[in-house]
């Protein structure tokens, strides 16, 4: 069973850990507000991710996409509140510029976020249903590594933006940042949409 779990996690990794809507907002919320500040938004972004895994492991995510027009519906939504989140980056002020809290991103932000990315449901589905047996005796296993994994994932992304923002303190330098992470984040939404 740890063979298989060692598994399930080196496939998992490049899919959870590669840029995408949660990691990319992270990244730049961790450049646009700092570590302190973003922590609640990620704790969000962990808890909807992992709620994202249960829902997958239950099933539940097949039978809501079969009913008729839940697919579109929830496709639109999630892009809707992405270039929400992808405004609130560009338009941040610059980390010197901030007083305390102000303009932070909420928990509630976060689990907004994780639970309308898309790519949250296809990267987990797939490794997901890519390892399951027929007696699926490690269900549990697998939520536990999975939800672990996407922890690691999403702090390691905030602490890079987080880590770049210590040099973003100049505002131009910082606008420039916050921009290019506004922009990752729409074309990580648009270019599925485009294939």
């Amino acid at each position: 069973m740890a063979g298989d779990l060692a598994l399930l996690v080196l496939a998992a990794l490049p899919l959870m850990g590669s840029p995408g809507p949660a990691t990319l907002s992270l990244a730049g919320m961790g450049a646009a507000h700092g570590m302190r500040l973003s922590v609640h938004y990620a704790a969000g972004v962990n808890i909807g991710t992992i709620a994202v895994v249960l829902a997958i492991a239950a099933g539940v995510t097949a039978i809501v996409l079969e009913l008729p027009g839940m697919k579109p519906a929830l496709m639109i939504l999630a892009g809707v509140y992405m270039i929400y989140l992808a405004w609130h980056i560009a338009t941040a002020p610059p980390v010197a510029a901030q007083e305390q809290g102000s303009g932070a991103p909420s928990f509630l932000s976060g689990l907004m976020l994780a639970i309308a990315n898309p790519k949250a449901y296809a990267a987990i589905g797939a490794v997901y249903a890519g390892s399951a047996t027929d007696a699926d005796e490690g269900g549990i296993a697998k939520i536990i590594a999975l939800s672990i994994l996407a922890i690691a994932v999403n702090t390691t992304w905030l602490w890079f933006g987080a880590a770049i923002a210590a040099i973003l303190y100049d505002p131009q330098k910082a606008r420039v940042a916050n921009l290019i992470f506004a922009f990752l984040l729409l074309a990580s939404i648009a270019l599925p949409l485009l294939r």
